[in-house]
């Protein structure tokens, strides 16, 4: 069997939030601390602290949410550089991964642990440590006890010499979460009970004796502790790449050629897809002119990309004016997402109207333009016109203010159905025509009587009116702030209207038909 190194980088949760080293830094779970930086392990932060404990021993630590995703993502650039050096990597979870030791071709096992640590600080990992083993759990356990940036070799044969005095814990490791070569935190607690300190202790139990007590899962953590774990590393599989490149000999200058051009190559980019069971719902497209970059733009859709559909977005990206100032030598199609395909399949009565109104709405975007047909969504935000959120149909809104945070003066429900672009000067007066207004403490100065809606129109009298909802908006920038009230005004002819009122001046914001 071959050897197994496994590469370690201590803190992971940390290195992928990109924290730098000299800053106090913690990522916290549930209200713990999952991991922290060497400063903030410098000022007494520790793994499992509550957040306030960790913030008590260290004012300056800076907090992040754990994201498991992220931090899923971020070890995926250290899985293909490893890759680029050893093939068949086996990613353990995220900062942590094995691969059979590649000794002959480096010239030795410490070498080999070098050349991988070197690359991988390239890429900004300034910690990894390396152990060299015959077995998975050996090799992790010897790269735990490895130096910063450094490697620890067990010689062939001297898992269980190396195993003998390390701690019974190291079967669960509560201190730096439990090894990915085994999960055996409540066996570890009643071995420890039972007087077992040691692996070596527990590896020199009778092996039948331990199956009898402790089943199957006792029996694998008893191999494990003896050294004898030397099973094949599972090797993750490269996923395949599916990006199209269209070549264009001779260049072309015109949109409508190149567009003809791409559909045999967007039809096999769908089709590869298809292949391995995925759909690609973001795309990013780049276009090359004299042999270097002149566009790239991502896309989105709402379901899935066919082969017009691509075609489609080339076309747009091309007719956008100064995006061409040269003759067109390449076209990529590169998925950034994929999904799949049973994620998006009909259901067994078909698409349903759904989608034949998403194919006719694409169709009508492709005749009038990308930016010429929108979906509507909401965003957070105190008025209606903050939170209309706008974008082109097929690509996913992106809200620039979170809808689920509390905003204090928004206006109950129901809202109003037409929202003009621009509020419209209005005019608001009390019983004997006195101006109203609302005062800093946020009062009405006056009953409102009567108003008008634009400087033709007659007035009003007021049916009933209910308000204000003053909003203190920027107060802490001097250009930006603004101090306004908003009304809800209904006239006698049942016309209802949302209005605001700001430095003495009142306006149309809103419309409730």
């Amino acid at each position: 069997m071959g050897r197994t190194m496994v590469l370690w980088a201590p803190d992971w949760p940390i290195v992928a939030v990109e924290a730098p080293p000299s800053t106090p830094a913690a990522v916290l779970d549930k209200g713990q601390v999952l991991a922290c930086s060497q400063a903030a392990r410098a000022e007494g932060v520790r793994r499992g602290m509550r957040r306030r404990d960790a913030q008590s021993r260290c004012p300056d630590l800076v907090l992040h949410e754990h994201n498991a995703d992220a931090d899923s993502r971020a070890f995926e650039a250290v899985l293909t550089a490893i890759e680029e050096l050893s093939p068949g990597v086996a990613p353990l979870r995220p900062g942590l991964c094995a691969i059979n030791v590649p000794a002959r071709f480096y010239g030795g096992e410490a070498e080999a642990a070098a050349v991988i640590a070197e690359r991988l600080v390239g890429l900004g990992v300034w910690d990894v440590r390396a152990g060299i083993a015959d077995g998975l759990f050996a090799a992790e356990q010897a790269a735990r006890r490895a130096l910063a940036q450094d490697s620890l070799v067990v010689p062939a044969g001297g898992s269980a010499q190396f195993l003998r005095d390390l701690p019974i814990d190291a079967l669960g490791d509560p201190a730096g979460g439990p090894p990915a070569s085994a999960t055996g935190d409540g066996l570890v607690g009643l071995l420890r009970r039972m007087g077992l300190q040691t692996l070596g202790d527990f590896a020199g139990l009778p092996a039948a004796d331990v199956h009898t007590r402790f089943g199957t899962h006792g029996a694998l953590l008893h191999r494990m502790a003896r050294g004898l774990d030397a099973q094949p590393i599972s090797r993750r599989q490269v996923p395949p790449e599916f990006e199209a490149t269209l070549l264009l000999e001779p260049p072309l200058e015109l949109v409508e050629p190149i567009a003809f051009s791409l559909r045999t190559t967007a039809e096999a980019f769908v089709t590869d897809l298809a292949g391995y069971g995925l759909v690609c719902t973001t795309v990013l497209i780049e276009v090359d002119t004299d042999g270097s970059l002149a566009t790239s733009r991502r896309w989105m859709h709402p379901r899935w990309f066919g082969a017009t559909d691509l075609i489609d977005r080339v076309r747009w990206q091309l007719q956008v004016d100064g995006a061409i100032a040269a003759p067109v030598d390449a076209v990529r199609l590169i998925p950034e997402v994929t999904e799949p395909l049973g994620d998006h399949a009909d259901s067994l009565f078909g698409g349903g109207p759904d989608e034949r109104v998403e194919r006719g709405v694409a169709r009508v975007q492709s005749i009038v333009g990308h930016e010429s047909v929108v979906s509507v969504s909401l965003q957070g935000g105190r008025g209606p016109g903050e939170r209309r959120l706008l974008a082109p149909w097929g690509e996913r809104p992106v809200a620039a203010r979170a809808a689920q945070m509390p905003w204090p003066g928004s206006l109950p429900p129901p809202a109003p159905a037409t929202v003009y672009t621009e509020p419209q000067q209005a005019m608001v007066v009390g019983a004997e025509g006195q101006s109203i207004g609302v005062t800093g403490r946020g009062l009405v100065t006056g009953e409102l009587a009567r108003f008008r809606v634009a400087a033709r129109q007659d007035w009003q009298p007021v049916a009933s009116w209910a308000g204000p909802w003053p909003v203190d908006d920027q107060w802490w920038d001097e250009v930006a702030a603004r101090r306004i009230a908003r009304f809800q005004v209904v006239g006698v002819d049942g016309s209802a209207y949302l209005m605001i009122v700001e430095s003495g001046h009142w306006w149309v914001e809103a419309k409730y038909d």
